[in-house]
């Protein structure tokens, strides 16, 4: 895939001046770097008295995809429950200052795949799924599939020859696991990709940005965390004892078929948000949506193996 390249933005440096005075924050900085992130204007800021701080400002076209009063809700949960960092400001526009999370670890598919940090992303998950609250916001996965084929079709983009049999496909697996597994909506934070975990120096782990979080079923943060870090079929064994045992429970088959189902819905609906990008971010998003899309056929193959 191609490596998609964010440098500061001029443009951004008196936006980012604006955010820090509305969160109470010196507007002047001895040091400004970008971060990374597919769609947002993310930045590391240090103001002159030491003081560590992350500035989001929202990427271009995000508004036909997120409510930012949603995030809101689910970002502030995450910080009551420590899951994520300090939170200072989340305005109307989406824009966010919060506590950077000092010296963080290089962070990588072999870094989330140690048992170490399994066993961590396993009790995260099962923290904010079993937390009791509900945010009011829906994550419905279909319909957010929906919204993005408009969006795809109105801007033009092509969807792939065979989208319509591969979309019934997926459809079929669903209507089958819905008759046999729990489809109780909880807190979910739904991106949970390589780029949303954060590592700190003392090894704790932490779960960021949570811009498509809300109520949505737990085992699709299981599944996904699986798709973005690359695990094994014994790293997937180990997530879901990990997760279940906090009940002293354990995955039955049903769970672990769910599981692999799960993991279908994730890529289908990704492939889909990827293509909606394309018009913004070009050949990056296009080779992201394929990458998606050629797995989500593969993980169809294998689930048909074994039903």
């Amino acid at each position: 895939m191609a490596e998609l390249i964010r440098q500061i933005e001029e443009s951004d440096i008196p936006k980012i001046k604006a955010v820090l005075k509305e969160a109470g924050f010196e507007e002047e900085y001895s040091d400004i770097m970008r971060l990374g992130g597919m769609t947002n204007h993310s930045y590391r800021i240090t103001l002159r008295d030491g003081t560590e701080l992350t500035v989001r400002l929202p990427g271009e076209g995000t508004e036909e995809m997120i409510v930012r009063s949603d995030e809101r809700k689910s970002t502030e949960l995450a910080c009551r429950l420590g899951i994520d960092s300090e939170l200072f400001l989340f305005d109307d526009e989406g824009n966010k200052v919060m506590r950077y999370i000092h010296d963080p670890q290089p962070m990588n598919e072999e870094v989330l795949r140690r048992k170490e940090n399994i066993v961590q992303a396993a009790h995260i998950f099962h923290k904010l799924h079993t937390c009791g609250e509900d945010t009011g916001v829906r994550f419905e996965v279909f319909e957010m599939a929906a919204l993005y084929e408009r969006i795809i079709l109105e801007a033009g983009v092509a969807l792939y020859p065979d989208y319509d049999e591969v979309k019934q496909t997926v459809m079929n697996i669903k209507s089958e696991m819905d008759k046999i597994n729990d489809v109780t909506r909880v807190p979910c934070h739904n991106d949970s990709l390589v780029g949303n975990w954060v590592l700190d120096s003392n090894g704790k782990l932490y779960l960021i940005d949570w811009e498509y979080s809300g109520m949505n079923e737990a085992m699709w943060d299981l599944s996904c965390l699986s798709i973005e870090a690359e695990f094994t079929e014994a790293e997937d064994d180990e997530l879901l004892e990990q997760y279940y045992s906090v009940e002293g429970k354990r995955a039955d088959t049903d769970k672990k078929k769910y599981f692999i189902a799960a993991k279908m819905y994730v890529d289908y609906l990704w492939t889909l948000w990827g293509l909606t990008r394309v018009p913004f971010d070009g050949e990056f998003m296009q080779e992201y949506a394929d990458a998606r899309y050629s797995r989500l056929k593969k993980n169809i193959d294998a689930y048909k193996k074994i039903a």
